[in-house]
């Protein structure tokens, strides 16, 4: 097992070393583990913990909303409504200790990622051809 200082210094090099897509594809990935660390505090009942990974989750949808060029591409308005929807669902998630809302989001988080996965990896395998 890597040590703390060993393993911090490896997730830098490789998000210092991420393509845009390979970045994008870290951060669904991170926001789908958060959404479901919350989710498995909120039906624990540990409040502490599900605030915690419902919050991160939500900081990510920030940073992808906010980093997000809409008028760049077909669906790009859609899909900033979608990051709004989604945090928002996340809010009402943590206020209400609801985790029926959590788990819908879930869902569609977790197609979202393997979305922005497959159009990674099509978008590595055209540039490599």
């Amino acid at each position: 097992m890597m040590k703390p200082n060993a393993r911090a210094a490896y997730l830098d090099a490789s998000i210092a070393t991420a393509s845009p897509a390979r970045l994008l594809v870290m951060l669904f990935d991170r926001l789908v583990l958060d959404v479901r660390r919350g989710l498995e505090a909120q039906r624990g009942g540990d409040v502490e913990e599900t605030h915690k990974h419902l919050t991160h989750a939500q900081d990510i949808l920030l940073e992808l909303a906010s980093s997000l060029r809409p008028e760049e591409f077909k669906g790009g308005y859609e899909l900033a409504s979608l990051y709004s929807f989604l945090h928002r669902q996340l809010v009402m998630a943590n206020i209400h200790k609801d985790a029926s809302i959590t788990d819908e989001v879930l869902t569609l988080v977790t197609d979202l990622c393997e979305t922005w996965r497959q159009a990674a990896l099509q978008c590595a395998t055209e540039q490599s051809a």
